[in-house]
């Protein structure tokens, strides 16, 4: 009305609005923030091992330790049981990334395939994969196919959960967006499906790749005869406390790599969400 317009004239333009703080969120992640933690607590224990303070017959000091590593890449042992261990890791998670992936799109699409696989899955969740290992070494006996199995085992069910959530979780008007453009199955799915899920993905795939190292970490001490694990069981039958720490920082370094790897991507590839970290 004409009041209302002349009640704005005499109150002037419109302030700009203010742009909000978020007072609640944490702020975004330093840079190098992941390995912050890891080198603070290397100073201590180097602080520690030169005053005297940790007893290097428990834990020896970190120069001990490289030196050790030095020796072990000069006879090329370190290379030839590192090769191994990653084959291992490798095949373990590249089959359970597509069994999970397949089950998870199966259960996520079809009624029927969720009551045939979820149930299952569930059951599986509730045992852990390291509890298999007696009952996979008399189907399989003690060679390569039950390592890698039960690192499979290890990965299905983290890429399962988080990819089924993902799909279930896709908003409902894609959905009908997809029927009113009259897509075909094949491109609903390579459109919407798995786009919307491939947040619920990336997030498994975390959690996959350090189910992945942990199961390599066990499966490598049971009659294993080469990799890393198999490197430490033979230093702990001869005392040898240092080879034992170089495969133990092996694997942390390692499973710390990949870590930030697949955070990284996901940053990358979800780079059209902002969260608090943005």
């Amino acid at each position: 009305t004409l009041a209302t317009a002349d009640r704005a004239a005499v109150a002037g333009p419109a302030a700009p609005p203010r742009r909000t703080t978020r007072r609640l969120a944490p702020g975004r992640s330093l840079p190098g923030h992941v390995v912050l933690g890891p080198l603070v607590l290397l100073g201590i224990w180097t602080a520690g091992s030169a005053v005297g303070l940790i007893d290097p017959r428990i834990l020896p000091a970190p120069w001990t330790i490289a030196a050790t590593t030095a020796e072990l890449i000069a006879r090329g042992s370190l290379q030839a049981d590192l090769l191994v261990s990653l084959g291992r890791a490798a095949a373990g998670l590249g089959i359970g990334l597509v069994a999970g992936v397949v089950l998870a799109v199966v259960s996520g699409l079809s009624r029927v395939g969720e009551v045939a696989i979820d149930g299952p899955v569930q059951l599986k969740r509730a045992i852990p994969s390291l509890a298999l290992i007696p009952l996979l070494i008399l189907w399989f006996g003690i060679g390569e196919p039950m390592k890698i199995i039960t690192i499979a085992l290890g990965v299905l069910v983290p890429i399962y959960l988080h990819t089924h959530n993902g799909l279930r979780g896709i908003d409902s008007r894609y959905v009908e967006l997809a029927e009113t453009l009259r897509l075909s199955r094949p491109e609903f799915v390579r459109r919407v499906v798995l786009p919307g899920a491939l947040p619920g993905f990336l997030l498994g795939l975390r959690f996959a790749v350090t189910g992945s190292w942990l199961s390599l970490v066990v499966v490598e001490q049971v009659n294993a005869t080469s990799g890393i694990g198999y490197m430490m069981t033979l230093a702990r039958n001869y005392g040898q406390i240092d080879v034992i720490f170089v495969g133990l920082a092996v694997y942390a370094v390692f499973g710390l790599a990949s870590d930030i790897a697949v955070r990284s991507l996901s940053r990358k590839v979800l780079s059209w969400r902002r969260t608090l970290a943005d």
